[in-house]
C-alpha cells in the first residue's frame, strides 16, 4: 500500500504541470509518449512488440495524430485524417495476413488492429476534450476525475462493505457494492466540480446534467478496467508491466482513462450537437 502510495503522489507531480500548461505544446507531446507505451504494452501483452512491420505504422499513428490535432486545429480534418489512417491500418494488417504464410493470423491481426485503434482514439480524444470550447480545461479535468474517483472509491468501498463479487472470473476482487460505491462518489464529485465551477469560475453549469453524466462515466470507467482485465486473463499476465511500482505499466493506469476520454468525449459532442451546455 505505502509503495502505491508514493508512486501515486509522483505520478500527479508529473500529470500536475502537465494539465496546468495542457495549452501549450507539452500535451500534445505528453499523449503521443502515452500512446506509445500504451502500444508497446499491449503488443509485448500479445506477443507482438518484436514485430515491426505490425507495431511500427501504429507507433507513427499513435505518436503523430496528437500532434496533427494541435497544429491543425480542426476537429473534422482530423477526424478524416484519424478515420483515413485508420482503414489503411486495418487493410494493411490484413494484407500482412496474407503475405506472411501462416506465421501471422487472423486472430493476431483482429487482436491488433481492434487495441491499436482503441488506444490511439481514446488518448486522441483526451486532446480534443482539452480543445473543446471555451471551458476545455474543465472538461478535461472530468477525464481524470471520473477515472480516478470511481477507482478509488469503488477500491474502499469495496474493501470495507463489498460482499457479492462482480464478476469474478474477469477480477475477483471487485464487488457490486465497490461498483456502487464508484458510482455514487463519481457522479457528486462532477456535481462538486460544476458547483465550485458556478462559484468561483461565473460559468454556467448544467448540474444535473453532470451528476447524470457522472452516474454514466463512472459505469463507463468500470467497463474500460474490466476490459483490460480480460485481455490480461485472456494472454495470461498479471500487469502490462512495472514502469509505476505497484501499479503496473501505463495501460494499468491508463485503462479507465482511456474509456472515461471517449465517454466524455461524446458527451462534449452530444452538447455540440444539442446545444446542452456541461459547464
Amino acid at each position: 500500500m505505502l509503495k502505491r502510495i508514493i508512486t501515486s503522489i509522483v505520478a500527479l507531480c508529473v500529470l500536475i504541470p502537465i494539465m496546468w500548461f495542457s495549452d501549450t505544446w507539452i500535451l500534445p507531446i505528453a499523449i503521443s509518449i502515452v500512446t506509445a507505451i500504451c502500444l508497446f504494452e499491449m503488443f509485448r501483452c500479445m506477443g507482438l512488440h518484436k514485430n515491426i512491420a505490425i507495431s511500427l505504422p501504429a507507433y507513427a499513428i499513435g505518436i503523430a495524430l496528437p500532434v496533427l490535432q494541435r497544429a491543425l486545429d480542426d476537429t473534422l480534418t482530423v477526424v478524416a485524417i484519424a478515420a483515413i489512417a485508420g482503414m489503411i491500418y486495418t487493410v494493411y494488417l490484413f494484407a500482412l495476413v496474407v503475405w506472411s504464410h501462416g506465421k501471422l493470423t487472423y486472430k493476431d491481426t483482429c487482436a491488433s488492429a481492434f487495441t491499436t485503434l482503441y488506444i490511439i482514439l481514446a488518448m486522441n480524444m483526451v486532446g480534443f476534450v482539452r480543445d473543446f470550447g471555451d471551458n476545455g480545461m474543465l472538461l478535461f479535468i472530468l477525464i481524470f476525475l471520473g477515472a480516478w474517483i470511481t477507482d478509488i472509491f469503488a477500491y474502499f468501498t469495496g474493501f470495507f462493505f463489498g460482499k457479492h463479487k462482480l464478476i469474478e472470473d474477469v477480477s475477483p476482487k471487485k464487488t457490486i457494492e465497490g461498483s456502487i460505491g464508484g458510482i455514487f462518489f463519481c457522479a457528486l464529485s462532477y456535481l462538486v466540480l460544476g458547483i465550485i465551477a458556478e462559484v468561483f469560475l461565473n460559468c454556467e453549469a448544467n448540474l444535473i446534467f453532470l451528476t447524470i453524466s457522472g452516474i454514466f462515466i463512472s459505469v463507463i470507467a468500470q467497463i474500460g478496467d474490466l476490459i483490460m482485465s480480460v485481455i490480461k486473463r485472456h494472454y495470461g499476465i498479471k500487469d502490462y508491466g512495472k514502469l509505476f511500482p505497484g501499479h503496473g505499466g501505463m495501460l494499468d493506469r491508463f485503462d479507465s482513462i482511456l474509456s472515461v476520454s471517449l465517454g466524455v468525449g461524446v458527451m462534449c459532442l452530444l452538447s455540440m450537437v444539442t446545444n446542452i451546455p456541461l459547464l
